[in-house]
């Protein structure tokens, strides 16, 4: 079955429903509960919110704040765990207590999201309440000094599927449309339907971003953003959304859409030698590079994930043409393993496979920012170590399983097919998130209980949280050469580098990531109380 993957499953996180038993708590506790929630809240929507709207973190006297880069007060973030994540987390408090304070915050960030709406139906990655021209001087700026995010470098005015950030706003939309038949908020989805259904080439895949908005060449090559694109779950992303849609809003327009989309796949999926998949692909259905540290490759996690993706779709459908191919992209995944002695704590591919040689590729970078550094690729892995981990074994388990299912008991559940349970979830947040916040995922594994989380929360009504990852300040362009004796850590180059990077320690600040997870294991204690 094909089921939705949004932001609450970016990272390895604690099922909050498997600690609902042991919560149980006499009721007074339940209101110091309560109270929490309410204090977190009013903190968040009061002294935090920009207009509604919210990036990832901030100082604790929002002196600076950052969303995926260092953001301005005068904006908010589309990526999770941002305003869309904020808005579900609202919806799920005021689900679970009735608590008018919940569906206002809630109220509130769908407006933030409606006002910075762009008018093809989409979302950028920011919506900046200063307006265009601010904008645009933010990515000529900190944006096009962030050497390893290249996606910041030009502001295309248009939107992006990239990192869910049209699909999270739509979803979040659309749940809140249900959740009182509010007009605005249907429009706004409806606005969003369109948007995936106009960018949509007819083969059936998906540009990155769209609508396109002239010629750009990135640091000398094409431009990526119109390829078909599977980075980032782009695809798979926007048919659960269209599912989403198609189940609750019984909208009969997305359904050839949808097919479009998963036949799409099967087309991608590259011949033999190298019958895996890539990244994105040019619109004769070509292997191609994006960003200047993504080749020309193919991708086995991204070859892992699509064929994940097509037993769903043979569940969806009953047709075996889904599966036919299965078995000669399992058979490479085994083939292009990484040595054993580049295996590091279960990780066990390389990223990137040449086409047709399936050679491993390896990237590098030289230079110190993004004025004179730049990334390369060779097919030199003397002391490279894996990157991804893929279980083929288990994804052709799961193969087996499925060939060996009738195609009317395994489309049993398929909502395409109008069977199944809702895809619209009671509780939206039920995964700890992370999104790519690095703050939020180094703390994940020092998650507290309901009572943890009572006396964790400040004076002032927030969980501080040590925010480890941080930016160098935006000082001007850097210099065209590398400074005298810089020696490349990694993550970040020199100091005009506007890129994020962690530290072995840092400040205690604001994390909408950690009030969102704190917040849904409050609810899952309520929740378990209810029960």
């Amino acid at each position: 079955m094909l089921t939705r993957r949004g932001w609450m499953a970016r990272t390895s996180a604690l099922p909050l429903a498997g600690v609902l038993g042991g919560w149980a708590r006499p009721a007074a506790d339940r209101d110091r509960v309560l109270s929490t929630m309410h204090r977190a809240t009013r903190f968040m929507t009061e002294r935090v919110a920009t207009r509604g709207g919210y990036v990832w973190s901030y100082l604790a006297d929002l002196s600076r704040r950052w969303g995926e880069m260092e953001a301005w007060p005068s904006m908010i973030w589309t990526q999770a765990p941002g305003t869309p994540a904020m808005g579900q987390i609202f919806l799920d408090a005021w689900r679970v207590t009735g608590e008018d304070l919940y569906y206002e915050a809630a109220e509130r960030a769908g407006d933030a999201l409606i006002a910075g709406q762009h008018s093809s139906g989409g979302w950028n990655y920011i919506i900046d309440f200063d307006g265009e021209d601010s904008l645009r001087r933010w990515y000529e700026t900190i944006g096009r000094n962030g050497w390893r995010l290249e996606e910041f470098h030009h502001y295309y005015g248009n939107a992006t599927f990239d990192d869910h950030a049209t699909v999270e706003c739509g979803r979040f939309l659309l749940r809140l449309h249900l959740a009182k038949g509010e007009a605005r908020f249907r429009a706004a989805v409806d606005r969003t339907i369109g948007f995936v259904l106009d960018s949509q080439y007819p083969v059936g895949g998906w540009p990155q971003r769209w609508p396109r908005t002239g010629e750009f060449r990135n640091h000398g090559q094409p431009d990526y953003t119109g390829h078909i694109t599977l980075n980032d779950d782009v695809a798979e992303e926007n048919i659960a959304f269209l599912l989403l849609v198609l189940q609750q809003l019984g909208d009969e327009r997305v359904r050839d859409p949808i097919e479009r989309a998963m036949a799409c796949y099967i087309a991608l999926q590259q011949p033999l030698p190298s019958p895996g998949f890539a990244l994105q692909y040019t619109l004769d259905l070509k292997p191609a590079g994006a960003r200047t540290y993504e080749p020309t490759a193919l991708s086995p996690h991204t070859t892992a994930a699509a064929l994940s993706k097509m037993m769903d779709f043979y569940e969806l459908t009953g047709d075996r043409a889904f599966l036919a191919r299965i078995p000669e992209g399992l058979d490479w995944l085994v083939a292009v393993e990484a040595p054993v002695e580049a295996h590091r704590n279960g990780l066990n591919h390389f990223r990137y496979v040449e086409p047709g040689t399936n050679r491993f590729i390896a990237v590098r970078r030289r230079g110190s920012n993004a004025q004179n550094g730049e990334f390369y690729s060779d097919y030199d892995m003397t002391g490279e170590r894996a990157e991804k981990r893929i279980d083929a074994a288990r994804l052709r388990q799961r193969f087996d399983q499925l060939s060996a299912t009738a195609p009317d008991v395994v489309t049993a559940g398929s909502p395409l097919l109008g069977h199944g349970p809702s895809l619209m979830p009671d509780y939206w947040v039920t995964r700890s998130v992370g999104g790519s916040d690095l703050n939020v995922t180094a703390a994940e594994a020092r998650a507290l209980d309901a009572t943890g989380l009572i006396a964790a929360l400040n004076d002032e009504g927030y969980w501080p949280q040590e925010l480890r990852a941080t930016s160098h300040p935006y000082r001007g362009p850097g210099p065209a050469e590398p400074p005298p004796g810089f020696v490349d850590p990694g993550q970040v180059g020199d100091e005009w580098d506007t890129s994020p990077f962690t530290l072995a320690s840092g400040p205690l600040g604001i994390s909408t990531g950690a009030y969102i997870n704190n917040m849904s294991r409050l609810i899952a204690y309520l929740r378990g109380a209810a029960a």
